[in-house]
């Protein structure tokens, strides 16, 4: 994997842990992965192993479209994080007709 696709694989993470809400912390305690190694991630300094990114699809399968190809499909369960994000601001907001 190219410097350029590690880091929009980074973002993407981030994207993900932030439309979790979750800090950096919380997220590596979730998956696994150790926060040092996350934070090289998301600074696209280190391009994500075979092992990182099973273990974000596996915490977070609804995601797993999105992050690798960058496809949504909501009636699959496959979403983005800006997704999640509209979904929680409904929610909050009270609106939501779920």
């Amino acid at each position: 994997m190219d410097g350029e696709a590690s880091s929009v694989i980074g973002e993407k993470i981030r994207a993900l842990r932030e439309a979790e809400g979750m800090g950096r912390q919380e997220f590596s305690d979730l998956t696994g992965i150790p926060k040092n190694t996350l934070i090289r991630l998301e600074q696209g300094k280190n391009s994500p192993s075979g092992k990182v990114l099973m273990q974000v699809t596996n915490t977070f399968p609804q995601y797993t479209m999105w992050l690798m190809n960058d496809q949504v499909i909501e009636d699959a369960g496959q979403i983005s994080p800006e997704i999640e994000k509209a979904r929680k601001t409904l929610k909050q907001t009270g609106t939501d007709t779920d």
